[in-house]
């Protein structure tokens, strides 16, 4: 989601040469937050933009800034009648009371407030050829952006395929394992139960094959297995597809992190625990990553 862009264009309205640029910056973000910065006089164009943006963009911080200049911005001097009258006055009153030389204009004029410098009035937002090519540069701008983050994309794609197939290569290893094994999971079931047997307590055999029963079943991991590989099936399509897929990527990161969870807490050996653990460090690079997705 990050890019930038910038578009610089001018128009003359009415005898008036207007130039202007929009900028426009974007990081990443769970939805499309669009902050946007208009010159005095252009807030009109603040809906217009906003629905342009959202058609393009649906997540992302966003930042677009439009500054222009128009031959017309000149100021002007202008006295300020009522700072000047205020100070005819203070000089008369001081004049009466002490005899002082007389003051000059000029110093008059310089004194704070008396003499402004006035800018002329923005250029009306209701000129409707002044704002469509506005609008239009910022259509611009907008597919700019979009090819930059495109291009960040493409490479970003690159890499979350790569995360999903080394997923997928160690849910194959633990798919391997021999500590995942039924007969694996046969024999410690009955060394456990050979100890429960040694204990002079006497247990009821229908209630000891059910715990068995049970035990082998929380043994087992081939639901999770079979969970892991649908959901690097259905993340390698949406990395195929391409955007908007972002937060279809982060429900399966969250996926993916909560079967590695459970193969991690029903594993029996320490080799199978060491790739659980190896596949919840890849899956936290996976989802690092798609925060980066539109």
């Amino acid at each position: 989601m990050t890019g930038f862009a910038r578009v610089r264009e001018s128009q003359s309205v009415e005898a008036i040469e207007h130039r202007w640029t929009w900028e426009l910056r974007s990081v990443n973000g769970k939805g499309l937050d669009l902050r946007l910065r208009l010159p005095h006089g252009f807030e009109a164009l603040d809906v217009a933009v906003r629905k342009s943006a959202a058609q393009r963009l649906s997540r992302g911080n966003v930042q677009a800034a439009l500054t222009l200049v128009s031959d017309s911005k000149a100021g002007r001097l202008e006295v300020n009648q009522n700072a000047l009258d205020t100070v005819l006055a203070a000089v008369s009153q001081i004049d009466s009371n002490i005899e002082t030389s007389p003051s000059s204009a000029a110093q008059i004029l310089a004194l704070r407030g008396v003499l402004e410098v006035v800018d002329a009035e923005p250029v009306s937002d209701s000129s409707q050829a002044l704002n469509a090519a506005i609008l239009a540069s910022f259509g611009v701008a907008l597919r700019d952006l979009t090819a930059h983050r495109k291009q960040e994309g493409a490479a970003l794609a690159d890499i979350l395929s790569g995360h999903v197939e080394e997923i997928e290569k160690l849910v194959d290893r633990i798919e391997a394992d021999p500590a995942n094994k039924s007969d694996a999971i046969r024999d410690r079931l009955n060394k456990q139960i050979a100890a429960l047997v040694e204990d002079t307590t006497p247990l009821d055999q229908t209630r000891l094959h059910q715990e068995a029963a049970l035990l082998a079943t929380k043994a087992d991991i081939r639901e999770e297995l079979d969970r892991l590989k649908a959901h690097c099936a259905a993340a390698l399509e949406l990395i195929e597809v391409g955007s908007p897929a972002g937060r279809k990527l982060e429900f399966l990161a969250q996926e993916f992190n909560r079967e590695a969870n459970t193969v991690c807490s029903k594993s029996a050996s320490a080799d199978l625990t060491s790739l659980g653990l190896e596949l919840k460090a890849v899956i936290d690079q996976f989802r690092e990553q798609v925060l980066n997705v539109e």
